[in-house]
C-alpha cells in the first residue's frame, strides 16, 4: 500500500479511503505508478453519471512528486442489468514535472460586484498541458449587422491541454475546490523550479583537456591560408 511514512503519504491514503471508489484497488495503482516516490501533493476527483439505465463512475487521482506527476484514471462498468457483476478499467501515465509545460486555473465567483477577500472560489477548472495535445472550441462568427445573413465563418479559440478537471463547490462541496487550487498551487511550485534550475554543461571529452584546440565544448578545427 501507499507509503504512510510522511504526512502527505497518509492524507492521500485517507483521501483515497474517503472516496469510497475501490480505495484498495486504486491505492495499490498508485503505489506501483508511484515506485517508492515519495507523494507531495494530491487530487482525487471523482465523477458519476448516467447513461441510459446505467450508471457509471470514474475517479482520476493525481499525485505529485518532487521529479513526476502520477495521473490514474479508473472507470467502472456493469456487465448485466443487476450490478452484479463489474469491470474496472484502469490507465495510468507518469509525466515528468520538466515536460508539463502550462497549468492552467479558470476561476467563477458568485455576486463578483460584493467581492470580499475572504470569498470562496464556487467553481475551478483545473488544466495542465504536458504532451502537444490541443483543444478548438469553435462557434459560428457573425458581424456588427443584426440583418446579416451571410456565412462568416467560425470563430473559436485554441488551447494546449492533456488533462481538464472541473471541481464545484455545489457538485463537490466547498473543499474539493479548496483542494484542488492546493494541488495546483503545489504543481506550479515544482514545476517552476524543475524549469528554472541549470541545465549541466557538458564538459569535455576525457583527455580533451591535453589536447589543443578545445574551446566551448567543442574542437576547434585550424583555418590554414594557402
Amino acid at each position: 500500500m501507499i507509503s504512510r511514512t510522511s504526512a502527505a503519504g497518509r492524507d492521500l491514503h485517507s483521501a483515497l479511503e474517503r472516496a469510497g471508489f475501490y480505495p484498495r484497488l486504486v491505492a495499490d495503482v498508485v503505489d506501483d505508478a508511484l515506485d517508492g516516490m515519495e507523494p507531495l501533493a494530491h487530487l482525487i476527483h471523482l465523477e458519476t453519471h448516467i447513461e441510459h439505465n446505467e450508471v457509471h463512475r470514474h475517479v482520476t487521482v493525481l499525485v505529485l512528486t518532487a521529479d513526476v506527476m502520477v495521473v490514474v484514471h479508473v472507470d467502472d462498468q456493469q456487465l448485466d442489468e443487476l450490478g452484479g457483476k463489474a469491470m474496472a478499467q484502469v490507465s495510468t501515465e507518469t509525466v515528468a514535472v520538466t515536460k508539463i509545460g502550462s497549468v492552467v486555473l479558470s476561476y467563477v465567483y458568485q455576486q463578483p460586484q460584493d467581492y470580499r477577500s475572504s470569498d470562496k472560489v464556487r467553481e475551478l477548472t483545473l488544466g495542465i498541458a504536458w504532451s502537444g495535445g490541443q483543444r478548438i472550441d469553435l462557434t459560428p462568427a457573425g458581424c456588427e449587422d443584426p440583418q446579416c445573413e451571410a456565412d462568416h465563418g467560425y470563430t473559436g479559440t485554441m488551447q494546449e491541454e492533456d488533462l481538464v478537471l472541473r471541481v464545484s463547490a455545489e457538485a463537490d462541496g466547498k473543499q474539493a475546490v479548496e483542494d484542488a487550487r492546493t494541488f495546483a498551487r503545489a504543481l506550479r511550485k515544482v514545476n517552476t523550479a524543475a524549469s528554472l534550475a541549470p541545465v549541466p554543461q557538458a564538459g569535455p571529452p576525457a583527455g580533451a583537456e591535453a589536447r589543443p584546440g578545445w574551446v566551448g565544448g567543442r574542437f576547434a578545427r585550424g583555418h590554414h591560408q594557402g
